[in-house]
This record gives C-alpha cells, sequence and structure tokens, in this order.
C-alpha cells in the first residue's frame, strides 16, 4: 500500500509540487515569524534576567514596566536594607541620555547606573579592558553592539571621550550583555556616577534591588517590603512578565505578527486543500477501482494518509530547512542576536502544519469514502 500511495502521490509532478510548495511556505512563514515574535518579546525582559542574583526589584507603585521609571527618594533604600529578611540591598539606575560623541555628533543611550561597590546590574563577560574600571570617576563602559552601532568599521579601542550634560566621560572597557528591546546603545557608569551625571532632582532612585536571606520566603518578604516602605515589589519574573504584557497591551507587535503567522495558516492551508482535492478529484477512477477490487474505506483512509504524512514531512523539513538557513545566515549581524530557531518553535509549527494537512485532506477523503464504484465503471461505457 505504501508503493502504491506514493506512486499515485510522485506520479503527478505538478500536483506533487505544489503541495510540497503549500506545505513549505507555510512553515517558513509561521516558524519564522514565531522565532522573531520571541526573540523580540525576550529582550524585553532580558535587563531583568541578566541579573540573576536578584530576587526582588523594589519602585514606585506607579512603575508600570522596565522603561517607564518614577524615582524614589535615596532613603527607601536604608529602609530597605533595615528590613528583616532582606541580605542585601543596591541601587540601580536606569535612564536614557543624550552623549556627545569627540566629533559632535550626538547619541541617544540607555544609561545603566550600578552599586559602585558590588557592581551588580553590571555583564560579567568582557570584549576589552577592565570592567572593573567603571569604579573609577568619570569612567563608562559601552556595551558591544553599542560600540559597533556608534563606530561602525572600527575595531574595537578603549579611552574614547564622550561628554553628557557638559561632563567628560571616558570609555574603558566593551562588554557583552543582552540584547534589549529599545536599539540604543546601552553605557555603563557606576551608581554615583550616574546621579552626578543628570540632571539634579529630588529623587533619583529608580530602583531598588534585593537579595533575600536563604530559606526567606519570597512571598512574606515581598509583602513585608511593600508594608512598611509602600513601594512597589515584585519578583524578577514577575516583573519581567509585567514589561511583556505591557508591550503586548500597548503596541502593535502581536497584531502584526499574529496576521502574518495567520496568513502562513490560510495561504499553507488553502494551497494544500484545493491541491490534494483536486489530486483526489483527478485521480477518482483509480480510487473507484480500489473500492471494486475489494479495498475498504479504512484502507484508502491509510493510503491517503500515507500520501498526507509524506507531503507534511518533505514540506516541512524544506520550510524548517529554509527557516534555520535564515537564521543562520543572519546570525552575524547583531540587530538580529538572539533570534533563534528554538526546538519548541519547530515542534509548535510542525503541529500546526499537520493540523492544516488534516483540515484539508477531510473534504478530499469524503469524495473518496461517498464512491460507488459502479459509477466509474458506466462512466467508462
Amino acid at each position: 500500500m505504501f508503493i502504491i500511495a506514493l506512486k499515485m502521490l510522485i506520479g503527478d509532478r505538478t500536483k506533487y509540487y505544489g503541495l510540497i510548495f503549500g506545505v513549505a511556505f507555510a512553515t517558513l512563514l509561521m516558524a519564522q515569524q514565531i522565532s522573531i515574535f520571541l526573540g523580540l518579546i525576550t529582550r524585553v525582559a532580558n535587563p531583568i534576567y541578566a541579573i540573576p542574583e536578584v530576587d526582588l526589584w523594589v519602585m514606585d507603585p506607579r512603575v508600570r514596566y522596565l522603561e517607564e521609571v518614577e524615582p524614589m527618594r535615596d532613603i527607601e533604600l536604608s529602609r530597605v536594607k533595615g528590613i528583616e529578611g532582606v541580605e542585601w540591598a543596591v541601587p540601580f539606575y536606569k535612564g536614557q541620555a543624550v552623549i556627545r560623541r569627540a566629533d559632535g555628533d550626538t547619541q541617544q543611550v540607555q544609561l545603566i547606573g550600578v552599586d559602585d561597590i558590588s557592581l551588580i546590574g553590571l555583564p560579567r563577560r568582557a570584549v576589552l579592558g577592565d570592567l572593573t574600571s567603571i569604579k573609577r570617576p568619570q569612567t563608562a563602559l559601552i556595551e558591544k553592539k553599542g560600540y559597533m552601532f556608534m563606530w561602525p568599521d572600527q575595531s574595537f579601542e578603549i579611552n574614547k571621550t564622550l561628554e553628557l550634560n557638559d561632563n567628560r566621560l571616558v570609555i574603558r572597557g566593551i562588554c557583552q550583555g543582552l540584547p534589549t528591546f529599545l536599539t540604543f546603545p546601552t553605557l555603563y557608569v557606576s551608581y554615583s556616577t550616574a546621579v552626578s551625571l543628570t540632571p539634579p532632582t529630588r529623587k533619583k532612585l529608580p530602583f531598588i534591588l534585593v537579595k533575600a536571606q536563604k530559606n526567606e520566603n519570597l512571598k512574606i518578604l515581598k509583602e513585608r517590603i511593600q508594608k512598611i516602605t509602600h513601594l512597589q515589589v515584585l519578583t524578577s519574573s514577575e516583573f519581567a512578565w509585567r514589561s511583556i504584557s505591557y508591550i503586548l497591551e500597548r503596541t502593535a507587535i502581536p497584531i502584526n505578527f499574529g496576521i502574518t503567522i495567520l496568513l502562513g495558516i490560510i495561504i499553507g492551508g488553502a494551497i494544500t486543500a484545493q491541491t490534494f482535492y483536486l489530486f483526489i478529484i483527478e485521480h477518482i477512477k483509480q480510487f473507484g477501482a480500489m473500492k471494486a477490487i475489494g479495498f475498504s474505506n479504512g484502507q484508502l483512509f491509510k493510503l491517503v494518509m500515507i500520501q498526507a504524512l509524506f507531503v507534511c514531512i518533505s514540506g516541512f523539513g524544506l520550510g524548517i530547512g529554509a527557516t534555520a538557513l535564515f537564521f543562520s545566515l543572519m546570525s552575524g549581524k547583531p540587530s538580529f542576536e538572539g533570534f533563534l530557531l528554538k526546538w519548541y518553535v519547530i515542534a509548535g509549527t510542525f503541529g500546526l502544519i499537520i493540523s492544516i494537512i488534516l483540515l484539508s485532506i477531510s473534504f478530499s477523503l469524503y469524495r473518496v469514502f461517498k464512491l460507488d464504484p459502479a459509477t466509474i465503471f458506466r462512466s467508462m461505457l
């Protein structure tokens, strides 16, 4: 039966290639767009998950996501440090600034200020220079992709000077960080430097990073900090998902990607369904002859399922291969860092493709099951 099914399928090359193309195109469109969507959403939470040693984030109650900063009073840091169950608490500055390069050009950057002593929040991987040099006054580190953006086609070099709010900064190191949702270059400075560089205001403390004592219940500690300080306290996971939810709710990103993925399903399903239907209609005499010599509906179902499975595996393999090739070719570009074809995307896409094919052949199988062999033979007279 397997040989018969394949001979019938491959014998009509036009229909066979049409089926393969439809499945491959749907696979490529869905797998690529889902992977890019997940990579983009992951970037929203990367600045949070990039600090794995932190258990809780303390912030102003009005903060709705990571990029929306509402500064707190400096005294809140001391209050949090003194709460039972807190092993340590450090300040963390996150904001945006405009810097001026030595050639006079300006550039908006993400400005990150980390604790002067522990350096919590600073990437641990250095590309060039000493990361601990950030403790020196008027010193900054720059993330690798930001350096490539600001000085394209130049080799990595330190001791470049910048100007920020009439203050001189010297880049003494280049670090490797995780890609972020915002595409601005990222500058890292010590917290005290960040405070001195930014305009004088009464409140300057955006976030407090908290590490709980060993065996401390995070839920209880979270409620304790909230009760004492009346500030908003979130775990790293909660803050990450809140930031992701905000982006999904306030932007057109999910709608645009959802439409593209839906088009892949509709187009792939339409091509597959139509081609399979025409394939069955054009081979209706062969199916009638099979029923006449004793093939049951169950056996015909197996035959069509073999054909569908062969088309599914062939088309899916080509589509996933093309998707993997796309990400492989784009992997060297900084703008595509973090966009990967994950195993669960492959598995989910395969499940969607199987569903599309099963739905597509259901219309064709109905014609086969209702077929009367006598009708076929009478038409041949």
